[in-house]
């Protein structure tokens, strides 16, 4: 699903975020990005998105090279991918239904089928009897999860999250990492950014421990 080779990533005044760096992520694979604040992963996440272009090197996704595919055509490939951040950017002059259901109408589903789809999701995020709220009235742990059913409503083959449980109590930081497990199970590649080692450390998933920019470990599961 992807496959990095050398990946480079320098920004303006030559900060290198990522030195050439090379792993690969199966499909179905649940991974974990690891390392500092600093250290790259959002940068990686972000290159795995289409949001910003290599500098140099190798990454395909879904056999899609990002350095050369079309802009026309990235669209497309993200419609395939669901994207969840720590903050989770919702929009507070809409309903829950609403912020879940955008992602849809963007691409010109028919309002039944939003609908279905749009309910189906909060169903699975414990979140079905709220769509008509405010996301303000809601807690962070409940904010974060109509995040992630907006990352989900559409059925991705790839979800990425970046630091999703940054902001949460313990408690509800291992309830959203369930969430994500779930997904994988039913067959969803997952990518999760965290320096959260703790909550990680006895989960069965491979790791990419990046430092300073560079791959330092890919630890096996």
């Amino acid at each position: 699903m992807i496959r990095a080779e050398r990946l480079v990533k320098r920004y303006p005044g030559g900060h290198e975020a990522l030195a050439g760096i090379s792993f690969h992520v199966e499909r179905g694979e649940m991974t974990f990005v690891t390392g500092h604040s600093g250290a790259g992963k959002s940068t990686l996440l972000r290159l795995v998105a289409g949001l910003e272009r290599p500098t140099r090197g190798t990454l395909l996704v879904d056999g899609k090279n990002m350095a050369t595919l079309p802009r026309r055509q990235l669209p497309r490939l993200r419609r395939r991918m669901g994207i969840v951040l720590q903050d989770p950017h919702l929009l507070y002059d809409r309903s829950v239904f609403d912020n879940v259901a955008l992602p849809l109408a963007i691409v010109g589903m028919r309002p039944r089928e939003i609908a279905g789809r749009v309910r189906a999701a909060l169903d699975k995020l414990g979140l079905l009897g709220k769509e008509h709220l405010n996301p303000r009235v809601l807690s962070g742990g409940e904010q974060q999860r109509v995040g992630i059913a907006r990352a989900v409503v559409g059925k991705p083959d790839l979800l990425l999250a970046d630091e999703p449980t940054g902001n949460l109590d313990p408690d509800l930081a291992r309830e959203i990492m369930d969430l994500f497990r779930a997904f994988n199970e039913v067959g969803t590649t997952v990518l999760i950014a965290t320096h959260d080692i703790y909550l990680i450390e006895h989960l069965p998933y491979r790791r990419l421990v990046l430092e300073r920019g560079a791959l330092r470990r890919s630890d096996a599961a």
